[in-house]
Parts: structure tokens; sequence; C-alpha cells
């Protein structure tokens, strides 16, 4: 097991702790070290190149290093990890514990394999419930960014028609096929890691849970994929810092956006479209 060590000054360390786990971590080991600085250990992959992929751009004063590290306690989050309530209707359900009796209840059951989240992490749990909240049958949606597949998972048990899932990373391509296989969706799930400006639309929902840096360079594309009347969610926005996201995105406007424990999700449309899809609820 390969360990990720991001080393920052310690004003920084709790960035860097949810740049870790917004990148995938399961769990984030922090220390404070003699030097001024604070040491942050995860895993976030199978492969150095991988996680350093996983992670993306980080500020000058950060370093990077790796280190060997026993499978064995690395795996010890296992045991603690408990289902993670979306909403009133959904759950996120560790795939390895038991199914709830609750009645009116959906689980989504995750692996999260090696290199990814649970989906407890802030922008999982923001987007998963705007997907559910605004995704109607026969809706196609696009995933960017899918990770062990919860987002597409959830579209399809809301009903959508379809959901195309994009990731760069093939551990994601791999996780998100285990889990719509697990979840009985795979017919209705097609996952491979195309480059979002080879991927032709348009779609009625865009969900893209990534982190701002790449959300900036994909803004045309994301643009470019909605539907007239159809809905863009972007998350892994930190609150009050979204701004320059906002910017890139023109002339795509706010519908809604929400917070939660310092990050936001940001619900845009085109600026002419059709009447608001939820206006008949």
């Amino acid at each position: 097991m390969r360990m990720l060590v991001l080393s920052v000054p310690l004003a920084d360390a709790e960035l860097a702790a949810d740049r870790l786990w917004i990148a995938g971590a399961r769990a984030v080991e922090e220390c404070d070290a003699a030097t001024g600085r604070a040491r942050l250990r995860t895993v976030l992959a199978d492969s150095d190149s991988t996680s350093l992929r996983r992670l993306g751009d980080i500020a000058p004063t950060w370093t990077v290093s790796f280190e060997d590290a026993d499978d064995e306690p690395a795996q010890s989050w296992r045991e603690f990890a408990q289902p993670i309530p979306v909403n009133e209707a959904l759950i996120i359900r560790p795939a390895w514990q038991p199914r709830s009796t609750a009645p009116g209840i959906v689980e989504i059951g995750i692996e999260p394999g090696g290199s990814f989240g649970l989906g407890d992490h802030p922008t999982t749990r923001l987007s998963a419930d705007a997907v559910w909240r605004l995704v109607r049958p026969g809706d196609r949606v696009l995933d960017v960014g899918c990770g062990s597949g919860v987002l597409s998972i959830v579209a399809v048990r809301r009903g959508a028609h379809s959901v195309r899932a994009i990731d760069v990373s093939e551990a994601a391509r791999e996780a998100t096929v285990d889990n719509a296989a697990r979840n009985l969706v795979s017919d209705r799930i097609d996952v491979d890691t195309t480059p979002i400006d080879e991927i032709t639309g348009p779609f009625d929902i865009v969900v893209a849970n990534i982190l701002a840096p790449v959300l900036v360079s994909m803004a045309p594309d994301l643009r470019r994929l909605v539907t007239p009347g159809g809905r863009l969610l972007v998350s892994g926005v930190l609150a009050g810092h979204y701004e320059h996201v906002l910017a890139a995105l023109e002339p795509m406007c706010v519908v809604a956006a929400c917070d939660l424990d310092g990050w936001s999700l940001i619900e845009l449309r085109h600026t002419v479209s059709p009447p608001d899809r939820s206006a008949s609820e």
C-alpha cells in the first residue's frame, strides 16, 4: 500500500485535508511536525502516478512524497464506516454492511475500492442530493469525474433513462462498473475514460464534482453539453470562493447554491431556456 504524504504550512492544514478528501481519501492522518509544518497522510490510489493525478496541482509551499504502509492498518477504517444519509429518502451504504429494513428508503451500496471515498465528503453528499432532486424519469445524465459511480447510480435509481459516466482514471472506470453491477443498474450506465471534449450531447443533467481549477478548464464543454432546459451541477468548490468558476461558466446563470461543512454546490442553467423544470411541482 502506497501512502501519500502531503506536507503544508500549519495554517494550510485544514485546506489540505479538504483537498485530500475531495481527491478520494477515505481517511486522513494529520501530524504536526517540529519544523512548523503539518504532514497529512492518506491513500488515494494504488500507484503514485494515479495519486498525483487525483490530487492535481498544488500550491508552491506544499510538497508531496510517498511511503510504503501495511495494508492491514490502512483497511481498519472499514470497521467503523457508517451509512451516510443524503436526505430523508436516500442513503449511501458501505457495500459490506447489511441493508436497512427502513421502508421507503433507497440505499446505494458502494465499495470505494483502492482509490475513492465512500460518499461521505460534503461535495458528494451535496451532489447526490441535487441529482436526487433534479433528475426526472427519462433524463439523460452526464457524470463528469465519476469516481466510484455514486452519482451515476443515484441518477439511475431516480429514473434517468441513461447515464454517461467519464473519468480520467481507469481505476474510476473499474470502480463505477463494479458498483453499477452491485446496484443492478449496469444496463443504464455507460462508463469510460473519454475526455470531456470528445463527448457529444446534449444532456438534461450534467454533474461535475471536481475541484475548481478543473471546473474552470472544462467550462466550455460543461456549458456545451447541457440542454437548453437542462441543469449543470458543479461542486468541489469552497463556500464563498467560487466566483472564478461562475465567471468561467458565463453566460450560464445560477439557479441555486447550497453549502455543507465549508463546501458548496451550484446549480446553473442557460440564460435562455424553457420554463423551470421544477415549475410543475
